[in-house]
């Protein structure tokens, strides 16, 4: 038998080998062309191959990974409208006045104890739950009005339904009440009484209510919560119920009462000045309304003034050397940064007024990390 017969003419392969590289490696079972290309092709059907196990394992459940994804962007939405909903520059107000006062009442270090830790946490968990309630209620009856004033928060931006703004304040004042019957401090319990009380009348609208449409009943609410309730009730919540002591008024607690009443007006009064647009409109006589922003600013700048002068000269005749260093140098620097600040500011602005509102917050937190130190 020749060897001829079994070779294939150059035609033939020529032919084989355009058919065979369009082939798979299945089907090359012969020719040259198949010794060339076989290795070659089987890597690349081998690469393929993994490369489509990897897609399948990482799409085998895109539900399940869309689904946790959602969920998370659900809960971080939640958290931040129930954020903005608190009125968190509130919240911290609440709870630097709430440290700073209970530790007037603090006579050694031996004090800072374990009871006093826990009388602290307790009434600051109460009061935060008060702060939720009472503001609020104030978006709950002021929807339409911060659709112009303050269209980001929940409530008027809706995110959050009116059923579900009622269901977070009347939790929050039944936590608050709940805390304060198991603590069992009649202090603790006045002072989230009486806020309560007032925190109401001053939203509410009802008949001989809603206090807010009143720009003197409105700052004197504001006072009487801030400036004297939470310095009294919460530093005799600490010095009778926690330390079991008689009660007795100090220095420090009768200057903190004092100059937070100057600055609890002068949050009263700011507080009003972005919002004259959306007030004006629904019938709120705010004292911006009635005199205009710029005279207002200028009233509440020169009231803060006033009292960091009088908080330098009460400074000035401690008797403690280091009170006196600290209480003057405080007061002169955060005047001085009021004043700066002041000055430069573009009343014609509502996003610079309601930055500089933000800034006040931020001088009332710094005066209660002096008032510890005022002896």
């Amino acid at each position: 038998m020749s060897l001829c017969c079994y070779m294939p003419s150059q035609y033939l392969i020529r032919k084989t080998s355009n058919i065979t590289v369009g082939c798979s490696v299945e089907d090359l079972k012969w020719g040259p062309v198949n010794h060339i290309f076989g290795h070659t092709d089987r890597k690349l059907v081998h690469r393929r191959t993994n490369e489509l196990s990897h897609l399948n394992a990482a799409s085998r459940h895109p539900s399940g990974s869309k689904s946790e994804a959602s969920r998370w962007k659900s809960a971080l939405t939640s958290l931040n409208a129930f954020y903005r909903f608190s009125r968190p520059h509130t919240v911290i107000g609440t709870i630097t006045s709430i440290i700073s006062v209970s530790l007037l009442a603090v006579e050694s270090l031996t004090d800072i104890s374990p009871s006093f830790l826990t009388g602290l946490l307790e009434a600051v968990i109460a009061a935060l739950f008060m702060n939720i309630y009472i503001v609020g209620l104030n978006q709950v009856y002021d929807i339409e009005i911060d659709k112009v004033n303050k269209p980001n928060l929940p409530l008027a931006s809706g995110e959050y339904s009116l059923r579900t703004g009622v269901a977070v304040i009347l939790t929050s004042a039944a936590m608050s009440f709940g805390v304060a019957w198991v603590v069992g401090s009649l202090p603790l319990f006045w002072a989230l009484f009486i806020s309560f009380i007032l925190g109401t009348a001053y939203s509410v609208n009802l008949p001989f209510l809603r206090w807010k449409r009143f720009a003197v009943v409105a700052a004197v609410c504001i006072l009487a919560v801030r400036a004297v309730v939470v310095q009294l009730a919460f530093f005799l919540h600490m010095q009778t119920f926690v330390f079991r002591r008689s009660v007795s008024f100090s220095r420090p607690l009768i200057f903190a009462t004092a100059f937070m009443s100057f600055f609890s007006v002068v949050i009263a009064l700011f507080k009003d000045i972005p919002d004259i647009e959306g007030d004006r409109i629904y019938g709120i006589r705010s004292f911006s309304v009635r005199l205009g922003q710029k005279r207002v600013f200028w009233i509440c700048v020169c009231l803060l003034e006033m009292a960091y002068s009088v908080a330098m000269v009460i400074g000035a005749t401690s008797s403690c050397i280091w009170s006196k260093f600290v209480t003057v140098l405080g007061h002169a620097v955060l005047a001085s940064i009021l004043w700066k600040r002041a000055r430069s500011l573009d009343l014609m602005s509502k996003a610079a007024i309601t930055s500089f509102y933000m800034f006040i917050w931020k001088l009332f937190y710094a005066e209660y990390l002096l008032i510890p130190l005022v002896r």
